[in-house]
């Protein structure tokens, strides 16, 4: 069989193609019938436009069941998929257009639709192997400029078949999906695991209190972010009747508080799942369906996945191989070199440890670390004793430059309370070099589109605070 993703993806497809993949506001429906028509009729239009295995395919689009099936059609062609953020400003999109070069680059998905209305569907997906690139995925970039990160169809569907065998997916399941469809979560996640079992997806233009709590009742499965949870919880709608049917919560893309987890079981009865995953590898660890779930770990590698913490520290840069890592960084073959390490292992950036038993912890990302005085200081540490505060609803930790230290550990909190009472509790529970020397009260943190605390904006706002940096001789 090809390696084609497309084709994969389809062999997960109900033999009744009458069967609901979306099910939309407003009591529409559209079929798998659909669907895979639908992407054989834009998949014939791409390759009117001239698109040959290899060429990307941008799109710019607001989430839709269309902009799905562009993806699919991207797929069948043997074509590069690129989805951007279409909150990206004109200038930011430059960049990706300039480095991504695509033959083809769609702003409106319905306009597309009605150019491929004409085209007889494409019924065979364009042979790929394996290791053939299927799509770009443009990191972040919250420091320098974005990186591109090439996943293979070997990488996607591995990963995906992983999930869906893990979290027992099965066209019993219906899905409720509320997530972005240009990030890894949303459309490398939860729509492949959809797809792979056959199952219905609630499909909803974007996170909403009100519209997930009336949905709650028909699904079986929800994935989120951190932020949809602490959502849900502020208001008092959400109880142990209105999840009556669901049987598995997940939370990703963003670390989830102790708190929120605990509140939610008490609220619902439900442990929320956590995994850890990341652009270049989509999901890497993953609590498992039927273990203990302990707040605050993201679980055990996927199967095929090795993970290590760099130089056999108890706490460090976690780095992996395995069967979803990408195959590096889209026209940045230096960059690449310097991720990898020379026995294979790609260097994550993020801080962690591991339990006797394999269970994994995050501790934040290396470049959040925080050297005071000459100490290492990890910001999760000192997060996670604020968040247990009362009071304190959340925590953001960084380090701004000091004349002295070098740098300052500064926390700002969302909540009540005073600063000299919040560092006395800390200075209780932390040695002094970790203790912040401020903690600021904001009313929100800046965030990026999966709910990331962006804390280089909060570092560069608040630079001065101590004066400055110490001199370097």
């Amino acid at each position: 069989m090809s390696g084609n993703l497309y084709t994969r993806l389809l062999q997960g497809f109900p033999a009744d193609r009458e069967r609901p993949c979306f099910l939309l506001p407003g009591g529409r429906s559209l079929s798998y019938g659909w669907v895979e028509h639908e992407s054989g009729r834009m998949a014939a239009c791409l390759r009117a436009k001239g698109v040959m295995p290899g060429d990307r395919v941008a799109i710019r689009v607001e989430k839709s069941a269309e902009a799905v099936v562009i993806y699919l059609a991207t797929l069948m062609s043997g074509a590069v998929f690129v989805p951007l953020n279409p909150a990206y400003t004109d200038d930011e999109v430059q960049y990706f257009l300039k480095d991504a070069e695509p033959l083809v680059y769609i702003t409106d998905a319905q306009a597309f639709v009605s150019q491929a209305a004409s085209y007889a569907p494409l019924v065979n997906a364009v042979t790929r192997e394996g290791v053939d690139l299927a799509s770009i995925i443009y990191t972040s970039g919250t420091t320098g400029r974005s990186k591109g990160a090439m996943l293979t169809h070997d990488n996607l569907y591995t990963n995906a078949a992983a999930l869906c065998d893990l979290w027992r997916f099965s066209s019993a399941d219906v899905l409720l999906h509320a997530l972005p469809v240009f990030h890894v979560h949303g459309l490398f996640v939860a729509l492949h695991c959809a797809l792979l079992s056959g199952c219905p997806m609630v499909w909803l233009p974007r996170f909403s209190e009100s519209e997930v709590l009336q949905e709650l009742h028909r699904v079986t499965v929800m994935m989120g972010v951190p932020t949809f949870y602490t959502r849900l919880l502020a208001g008092s709608r959400l109880t142990r009747d209105a999840v009556a049917n669901v049987r598995l919560f997940i939370s990703g893309s963003a670390p989830l508080l102790a708190t929120t987890f605990s509140e939610f079981e008490d609220r619902t009865g439900h442990r929320i799942l956590e995994r850890y995953g990341m652009s270049e590898a989509v999901i890497i660890t993953s609590n498992h369906l039927e273990a203990e779930r302990i707040p605050g770990s993201v679980g055990y590698p996927l199967p095929g996945v090795e993970l290590r913490i760099s130089g056999g520290e108890e706490t460090g840069v976690i780095e992996i191989r395995g069967p979803s890592v990408f195959s590096g960084y889209w026209r940045m073959p230096e960059k690449t070199r310097d991720e990898f390490t020379e026995d294979g292992y790609f260097v994550t950036g993020d801080i962690g440890r591991r339990d006797p038993d394999g269970r994994v912890y995050i501790s934040g990302r290396a470049k959040d670390l925080i050297i005071s005085g000459g100490y290492n200081v990890y910001p999760k540490e000192v997060e996670n004793i604020l968040d247990e505060i009362s009071g304190v609803s959340e925590s953001a930790v960084v380090g701004l430059p000091h004349r002295d230290f070098g740098e300052a550990v500064c926390a700002f909190v969302i909540g009540a309370g005073e600063e000299a009472v919040l560092i006395a509790e800390c200075r209780k529970r932390l040695a002094a070099y970790k203790t912040p020397k401020r903690i600021l009260f904001v009313d929100a943190f800046p965030r990026n589109a999966m709910g990331k605390v962006q804390k280089n904006l909060l570092r560069e706002a608040y630079a001065d605070l101590f004066g400055g940096a110490r001199s370097r001789l």
